[in-house]
C-alpha cells in the first residue's frame, strides 16, 4: 500500500505524541546530501539530522559495515565482552587523544554520564563535601531533555510542567569569564559547556574565552567538560571544535555523527584520573558498547578521515560564509558560523525564521529554525561547491 504525504502526516498527528513540530515534508529516501519525499520530490538536506549525518545519508561504506556486523552479532549486553568494542575504543581514543572511553547510546545519556562522572570525581578525588557538588552551566545551552538536563536549561518551555528539578547547577551568561570566576567556590567540580551553542543559534563565544576558562579550571582544580555532540567530528572544520580554541577539555562528550546517522552511539572520553572513579556497577547501559554500534562507529570515523570530510567542511564553510556575507537583505540581523555550521539570524520584524524555512522547503531546500529568529544551516560534510551554489540561490531568493 502506498501512502501520500498528506495521509502519513494525518496518521502521525492522530497517533503520535505532539512533542515535535516538524516541517511537513515526509522523507522516504536519502543519498548523500539529497533526500526524497514519498511523492518523489528531491530536497537538499541543509540540517543533516542536527549534525548526525555529517557523512551524508546512507553512506555505502558505513552501510556495508552495519550489514556485515548485523549478520554476525548485534548485542551481548555488557554482561559479556564482544570482539568489536575494544577496536572501537582503540579508534576513538587514538583520534581524540584521551586514554579512557565510556560508551552510551544517545547524547542525553552521555551528558548524564558526564555529570555523574564529575560529581563522583569531585567527592572521591577533589574532596568536595558530600551532597555539595556544583556544576557551572550556561544560559541558552542545549544538552538534552532529561529531567536533570532541563534542570539547568534557561529555556522556559523545556522546564514548564516538569518540576521538581535536580539541584547542583548554576547558570551563567555564555562567554562571560568574569561570571565564571565569581561563581567559583570550593564546591564547584565542573564546568559544562558547548564550544559553540548550536540550538542557541550558532553562538560563538568571544575570542580568548576558552583559554581563560581553561586557566580558571586548572587554577581551581575544576573539570572542563565539553559537550561536542553537535560540534565535533568535522562540523566546524576541525575534528573537534575545541581545536579552534587551542585548549583541551578534561571530559569530552560525543554522539550524533559518531554513527553517521545509522544508529545511536555516544561516548564520554576522559583521562584515567577522572574515568577511574567509576567502578563496576556504578553506571552502564544494556545497549551501550554493543558490537553493532561499535562496528558502525569505527567505519563512520574511518570515512570522515579517509574521505577528508573535515577538510571539506573547512573549505566549504569558508566559501559559504563569504557568499553569505556578500549578500544584502533587510531581513538579516547577523550571520554567524564556523565551518559548515552557520546561523542566519533574522530581525524581529521579519516575523520569525519558521516561515522562511517553510518557503525554502517549497524551493527544495531543507533547513530548520532555532530560537525563533535564526535559520540554521548544517549540510552533510560531503557537500560540493555546486550544491552550495544551488542552495544559496534558494536562500537569496527567499530572503530578498
Amino acid at each position: 500500500m502506498i501512502f501520500s504525504s498528506k495521509e502519513l502526516i494525518s496518521l502521525e498527528e492522530k497517533l503520535g505524541a505532539h512533542n515535535y513540530k516538524p516541517l511537513d515534508v515526509v522523507i522516504e529516501r536519502g543519498e548523500g546530501v539529497w533526500v526524497w519525499d514519498v511523492e518523489g520530490n528531491r530536497y537538499l538536506d541543509f540540517l543533516a539530522a542536527y549534525s548526525a549525518v555529517n557523512q551524508g545519508h546512507s553512506h555505502p561504506k558505513i552501510l556495508k559495515a552495519m550489514v556485515e556486523q548485523a549478520a554476525k552479532l548485534t548485542l551481548t549486553s555488557r554482561a559479556f565482552r564482544n570482539s568489536v568494542l575494544p577496536l572501537f575504543y582503540e579508534k576513538i581514543t587514538s583520534i581524540s587523544g584521551f586514554s579512557r572511553v565510556l560508551p552510551m547510546n544517545t547524547g542525553a545519556e552521555a551528558v548524564e554520564t558526564a555529570i555523574k562522572l564529575a560529581r563522583k570525581w569531585g567527592y572521591y578525588v577533589k574532596g568536595v563535601e558530600r551532597e555539595k557538588a556544583k556544576i557551572l552551566c550556561f544560559e541558552n545551552n542545549f544538552h538534552g531533555r532529561t529531567i536533570t538536563v532541563i534542570s539547568f536549561s534557561s529555556e522556559t518551555q523545556y522546564r514548564d510542567g516538569f518540576a521538581p528539578f535536580t539541584p547542583g547547577f548554576e547558570l551563567l551568561p555564555y562567554g562571560d569569564i568574569s561570571a565564571v570566576e565569581n561563581a567559583i567556590d570550593e564546591n564547584v567540580v565542573a564546568v559544562l559547556i558547548e564550544p559553540i551553542q548550536g540550538e542557541g543559534g550558532i553562538i560563538i563565544p568571544p575570542p580568548g574565552f576558552f583559554k581563560q576558562l581553561r586557566e580558571l579550571c586548572d587554577k581551581n582544580r575544576i573539570l572542563l567538560i565539553l559537550d561536542e555532540i553537535q560540534s565535533a567530528l568535522g562540523r566546524t572544520g576541525k575534528m573537534f571544535a575545541f581545536e579552534h580554541e587551542g585548549i583541551r577539555p578534561d571530559v569530552l562528550i560525543l554522539g550524533k555523527a559518531l554513527s553517521g546517522g545509522f544508529y545511536p552511539v555516544s561516548v564520554v572520553l576522559a583521562e584515567d584520573e577522572v574515568m577511574n572513579v567509576f567502578k563496576p556497577g556504578d553506571h552502564g547501559s544494556t545497549y551501550g558498547g554493543n558490537p553493532l554500534g561499535a562496528a558502525i562507529a569505527i567505519k563512520a570515523l574511518d570515512v570522515l578521515i579517509e574521505e577528508k570530510m573535515v577538510e571539506n567542511a573547512a573549505a566549504m564553510g569558508e566559501y559559504i560564509m563569504n557568499k553569505l556575507n556578500e549578500f544584502s537583505s533587510p531581513l538579516i540581523k547577523e550571520i554567524r558560523g564556523r565551518g559548515l555550521w552557520i546561523g542566519i539570524e533574522l530581525k524581529p520584524e521579519a516575523g520569525g525564521a519558521r516561515k522562511y524555512c517553510e518557503k525554502l522547503m517549497e524551493e527544495g531546500l531543507l533547513c530548520k529554525e532555532t530560537h525563533e529568529h535564526t535559520i540554521r544551516l548544517a549540510p552533510p560534510l560531503i557537500i560540493k561547491k555546486e550544491e552550495i551554489d544551488w542552495a544559496l540561490d534558494k536562500i537569496f531568493k527567499v530572503l530578498q
